[in-house]
């Protein structure tokens, strides 16, 4: 099932991978009677299809064919910025968190890091398709509270407080004392 659109018009999602695990997962989140998903193999195809067929959503896999999809949404942006082309959301799927970079550097509204799970491609496509940002974070460290012993004092507990792993070398380096 598509996400809502309250527009009269069934909306439309182009989705550029040359693998097709990726363009299944992606047509198996978003399927439905509610919306057409338009499936290009080749990254050369993209500008062509965009310019001539009006789509609300573009969906990048990194790596498509002949083209990779940062120089798909580079070239989409380049078009957009001298007034030759309308701008379209572009969605990034990515595959590794490094990739971040390349997918801020290009203006890409969007990035899920692979793998795919189809809630948060859901989530990302009605943020995008609602005029928002939608950026993956679940490739970002979670802080971990540790609890760290404190050397009694008068009035002092044997345990402190829970703090974060970085003041964890100066509680084994027996100082007791975690650093500010």
């Amino acid at each position: 099932m598509c996400p809502p659109d309250y527009r009269q018009e069934m909306p439309q999602y182009l989705v550029a991978a040359d693998a097709r695990w990726v363009v299944d997962e992606v047509t198996a989140a978003l399927s439905g009677p509610e919306c057409e998903v338009i499936a290009i193999d080749r990254g050369l195809a993209v500008l062509p299809y965009v310019q001539d067929n009006p789509v609300d959503l573009v969906i990048l896999d990194l790596q498509v064919g002949n083209m990779g999809g940062m120089a798909i949404c580079q070239e989409l942006r380049l078009e957009e910025r001298a007034d030759r082309l309308d701008r379209v959301p572009v969605l990034m799927l990515l595959d590794r968190r490094a990739d971040v970079f390349l997918a801020r550097r290009v203006d890409a509204e969007g990035w899920l890091i692979k793998p795919l799970d189809p809630i948060r491609l859901r989530r990302a496509i009605n943020a995008l398709t609602e005029g928002g940002t939608y950026y993956d974070t679940s490739y970002e460290p979670v802080p971990v509270k540790i609890p760290i012993p404190v050397a009694p004092g008068p009035g002092a507990a044997t345990v402190g407080e829970p703090a974060l792993a970085a003041d964890l070398p100066a509680a084994l380096s027996g100082s007791g004392v975690p650093r500010s």
